[in-house]
């Protein structure tokens, strides 16, 4: 006769095990998150693989329970369940729930006695019982129908009745003998001092049981053991009791009650949305074809005659079909573009809506087919919304906007237009009602195409200084690698921290300077710190710089140039940051060390185009320095821009009480570390590193700092106050910064969501300047039909390719639409370069 199969969780034991197995997860909200995923994934792998018909879990409810009744001191010694952890508790109760598994859990008991009481009554019901807990006192149940499963490794451990002999040494029911001679320190149960596992364990299967032992005490050997029975008969006793397990919890169900049911998945997808746990929402069943278009399909030549000037065409396009559009509720689906199809798409009259389009208008146009009218990116409106989220895929936003999970991902192209059409409503009207429309329909969505234009552009290489630079570079590291290996005695995998760890701090005996989970960290500040001490660490840092500057750029730069082109083409991101910066990949050249002689010489294989062409660079000076100006309304800041003096000589002027001409480069230098430190919440701690002075001297410098600029302090307060208030800061267009943490009980977490909440609206300003710029610019060279072209934007740098006939009049057009995009209290300036290459380049007054 088949068994009916029930599996019971120790809840409790499982949420303490995932809240220190996974560490550092939390919600973009702050609420810690590492006991709920831990938790789910160990209830997904019993759900897939042991199927159980019959499912309950058990949580303890409080500390208050029996065995305190008997013995105050039981389990005094743990310490109170943490804040972090509690308050993820009924976080995993609303889960359990959601997946329809009954909890069990009762006032005055612990789970372990709520799991021996349904064991009892599975017993008699016939039940075939597996309990899925790691803690053994649990193994006493353990019998011919009865068996614990501990997940705790990687198969996990399955105990029946000959594998806890095998462990133990004794029967199941015996394990609670040997508990009451061995005791149990976590739970402060006294047992006998001087008789630990092994002796209890010997003594239990000599004599059979506790009561046989303790009836037959004189029978015992040893003489020193026989005293230790006589002596502690009453410990002995009372740790009996505590370490049996009540089966007989007043508990009212049924069995039918635990029979697993199907989840309610609309309340797992509102769980998991909450917790941000998207791999978890990825698993959650999808309703197919929930989302397509529910219209018929036309002809080609039916589509394009229904479209009319200032219609909404909302489109998409997958490698294998070619492109889906949808407009008028028709729907049509083309593997192949013909010229009305291009003129369709070209004309800037009919207002297009998709996701992602300057991915789009970028790979239409490698087919020479122009995509123009972008009117509404579903994507771009998305991370304006939300700057924090991990991703604006079509997955992510149903999930936000529509609160609806689809699963492995739309299907097809009727399906991912369906959502483009059902999710751009919902967000238009959010951004509308959090004002953000206007950014919007005024900055973003005209960025979009400026992007596309920029990546099109691309970018010409010098392939034999780069070739010339790798093969001087390749000879380098020879040489620098023979250092490394003479410095050390011996050769070792330079690569591998392990041998690295063993060379510094065992062969060498350089002090550890930190840890990290697999031993003493070697990361670049440890470095640093030993480059004092001993010159192998900074020969150690040079490898590394070299090796990275080799691999990221020298080698792979000329491996990315596009054949058709000759060109190298760089991908923008405009959802990347939280800040509003752009971020650029697959290369990022906004990246490239300047500091270094070998990232400098990077800049001089980016060439103009032509050989009568030059580079322009135009660079925004102290951008951010002036911003803070306008937005703290400072007067000596305000007062220092508008007389155009050395910014960072008059800081030092004030904070000294010197003359500017009495400022030397060193003061001048100190003065710089604060102006910049202050934008990105500097504190006397970091000063005092950077500069390698006390943190009293540091902390001085800044309170002088403040007395000057009083208003730069009432900015930085106010901020703070805003963030804490409202959840946000804003630019200076109303872009906005979502700081969560500003709350937080945690001080460092909260200290650093300060600094975000003084330094986003500031860098968020920079970005909306310069987007605006770039955007005015663009329109100029349209307008205009100049053949200038951008092909590169550094945070605070435009770089431009421009012909010897356009170069004076562009360099006009750029410096006074950079200039004068924003008003702001203080004028803002542009340092204008141009040269052959990114390097060399001469200032142009």
């Amino acid at each position: 006769m088949a068994f009916k199969r029930l599996f019971l969780i120790d809840a409790t034991a499982f949420c303490y095990r995932a809240f220190y197995a996974v560490r550092d997860l939390s919600t973009s909200f702050g609420q810690p998150t590492n006991a709920v995923y831990g938790f789910v994934n160990m209830l997904n792998k019993i759900l897939k693989e042991k199927k159980p018909e019959f499912l309950g879990v058990c949580f303890d409810v409080s500390r208050d329970t029996f065995r305190q009744k008997k013995f105050a001191a039981y389990k005094i010694q743990r310490p109170p369940m943490p804040d972090g952890l509690s308050s993820q508790i009924p976080l995993i109760k609303e889960i359990v729930r959601a997946y329809g598994i009954t909890i069990f859990e009762k006032e005055g008991f612990e789970a372990d006695d709520i799991i021996a009481t349904i064991a009892k009554r599975a017993k008699k019901e016939q039940l075939s019982l597996t309990i899925i807990s790691s803690d053994k006192d649990i193994l006493q149940l353990v019998d011919e129908h009865t068996v614990v499963f501990s997940p705790h490794k990687d198969t996990g451990v399955t105990y029946d009745r000959q594998k806890v002999i095998e462990r133990f040494g004794v029967l199941p029911q015996r394990i609670s003998d040997v508990l009451a001679l061995m005791g149990d320190d976590i739970d402060n149960i006294p047992g006998v001092s001087g008789i630990g596992e092994k002796t209890a364990t010997a003594l239990i299967r000599d004599f059979g049981s506790l009561e046989e032992l303790l009836a037959r005490r004189a029978e015992v050997k040893q003489e020193k053991l026989r005293k230790l029975l006589e002596d502690n008969l009453q410990d002995i006793a009372l740790s009996r009791e505590l370490v049996v397990l009540d089966e007989d919890v007043p508990l009212d169900f049924d069995l039918e009650s635990l029979r697993v049911d199907q989840p309610d998945f609309q309340e797992l997808l509102r769980l998991f949305k909450y917790l941000e746990f998207k791999r978890f929402l990825k698993n959650l069943p999808a309703e197919e074809g929930r989302h397509n278009i529910k219209v018929d399909a036309v002809s080609d030549k039916e589509f394009k005659n229904l479209i009319r000037d200032g219609d909404e065409l909302i489109l998409c396009a997958r490698p294998e079909a070619g492109i889906a559009l949808y407009a008028r509720d028709k729907f049509f689906q083309a593997e192949k573009i013909d010229a009305q199809f291009k003129d369709l798409l070209a004309n800037p009259q009919v207002k297009k809506t998709g996701h992602d389009l300057k991915k789009l208008k970028v790979l239409l146009a490698a087919d020479n087919i122009a995509l123009e009218g972008l009117y509404f990116d579903v994507m771009i409106a998305g991370y304006l919304l939300n700057p924090s989220r991990p991703g604006y895929g079509l997955e992510d936003l149903t999930l936000d906007y529509l609160n609806e999970a689809i699963g492995k991902g739309a299907s097809g192209s009727a399906e991912s237009l369906g959502l483009i059409a059902k999710l751009k409503p919902e967000l238009e009207k959010e951004l509308r009602d959090k004002s953000l429309f206007k950014l919007f329909q005024d900055l973003e969505m005209p960025l979009v195409e400026v992007l596309a234009e920029v990546e099109l552009n691309g970018i010409k290489l010098d392939l034999k200084i780069l070739s010339t630079l790798s093969q001087d570079l390749e000879k380098r590291l020879i040489k620098l690698i023979e250092e490394i290996y003479r410095m050390s005695g011996c050769q070792f995998n330079i690569n591998s921290p392990k041998q690295l760890r063993e060379i510094l701090f065992e062969r060498l005996g350089l002090a550890v300077v930190k840890k990290g989970k697999t031993g003493p960290s070697t990361d670049e500040e440890v470095l640093r710190k030993l480059a004092d001490k001993h010159q192998l660490p900074a020969l150690l840092l040079e490898y590394r710089l070299l090796t990275k500057l080799k691999s990221t750029y020298i080698d792979a730069l000329p491996l990315l140039v596009n054949p058709k082109t000759g060109r190298v083409h760089t991908s923008f991101n405009q959802a990347g940051t939280e800040t509003g910066r752009l971020s650029s990949s697959n290369p990022n050249l906004q990246n490239i060390p300047v500091k270094t002689d070998i990232g400098r010489q990077i800049r001089r294989a980016i060439i103009a185009s032509g050989e009568d062409s030059c580079l322009l660079s135009c660079d925004y000076s102290q951008i951010e320095l002036r911003i803070l100006a306008h937005l703290s309304k400072d007067e000596n800041l305000i007062s220092a821009f508008r007389e155009d003096k050395d910014i960072h000589k008059a800081t030092a002027s004030l904070v000294w009480g010197l003359e500017e001409k009495d400022i030397d480069d060193k003061m001048r230098n100190l003065a710089k570390r604060v102006n910049f430190g202050i934008v990105y919440g500097l504190t006397a701690y970091g000063l005092a590193r950077d500069l390698n002075i006390s943190p009293e001297e540091a902390q001085g410098f800044i309170d002088h700092y403040f007395s000057r600029y009083p208003k730069v302090k009432d900015y930085i307060r106010e901020q703070i106050e805003k963030a804490k208030k409202y959840g946000f800061v804003a630019t200076i267009l109303g872009r906005r910064r979502y700081i969560p943490e500003i709350n937080n009980k945690n001080q460092t977490i909260r200290q650093f969501a300060e600094r975000q909440a003084v330094n986003a609206p500031i860098q968020g300003s920079a970005s909306d300047l310069i987007k605006s710029a770039m955007i005015q610019i663009h329109q100029r060279i349209k307008q205009e039909n100049l053949k200038a072209r951008m092909i590169l934007q550094i945070h605070d740098e435009l770089l431009f390719d421009v012909g010897p006939r356009e170069v004076d009049g562009f360099i006009d057009l750029v410096k006074d639409r950079m200039e004068n995009v924003m008003k702001l209290e203080v004028p803002v300036r542009v340092d204008i370069k141009k040269g052959k290459n990114w390097l060399e380049m001469e200032e142009i007054k």
